[in-house]
């Protein structure tokens, strides 16, 4: 019986999958995108999405707590540039997103052993996918009160009055009256 073994061992011992597991990772974090076997994309799955949100804290943390974060995903990649992209512009694009950073899409069976395949890639540089999908705002499981709306919207209909007050050009009548006095002289 399998209870309680959460790890999918693939056939490796412990240096091999921690190693390979590594380089896919690296490999995605680079190319946002790669193909592999069903197994191992659910292995990587579980490996780099906790890196993924450590990289995505660094952004609100101190600078002792982001270069903390850094030196553990490092630990765990053991590749400077992939660590240098993941805190970079794949924290950037994940930030407002709670979690499920990747996707599995499965494609059907290797030719040669008729493994199942799938491609795995990170779900925000995707942009064809998600090119017809708007952002949702972000919601609560508390809703929040129609006060709190009303006063919002006073105050981004205030400032928008006073924006278009700025951008109004000044009109200079006493000018052109001086320039018809000149004239008529």
């Amino acid at each position: 019986m399998r209870h309680g073994k959460k790890v999918n061992h693939l056939g490796r011992k412990a240096a091999h999958r921690k190693s390979m597991l590594a380089n896919m990772a690296c490999s995605l974090i680079e190319h946002k995108r790669i193909n592999t076997t069903v197994a191992k994309a659910k292995a990587l799955k579980q490996f780099v999405e906790p890196l993924i949100t450590k990289s995505k804290t660094e952004n609100n943390q101190t600078v002792e707590k982001g270069t903390h974060n850094r030196r553990i995903v490092f630990k765990s990649l053991r590749d400077k540039y992939a660590v240098t992209e993941l805190f970079g512009s794949v924290a950037e694009k994940v930030a407002d997103r709670p979690g499920g950073y990747t996707r599995i899409i499965k494609l059907g069976n290797r030719l040669g052993d008729n493994a199942d395949m799938a491609m795995i890639e990170l779900v925000d540089f995707n942009e064809i996918y998600n090119a017809g999908k708007p952002k949702k705002q972000k919601s609560t499981r508390r809703g929040r009160s129609k006060k709190a709306d009303d006063t919002t919207a006073v105050v981004e209909e205030t400032a928008k009055a006073e924006s278009a007050k700025a951008e109004e050009p000044k009109v200079e009548e006493p000018k052109a009256e001086k320039k018809a006095d000149d004239a008529q002289e």
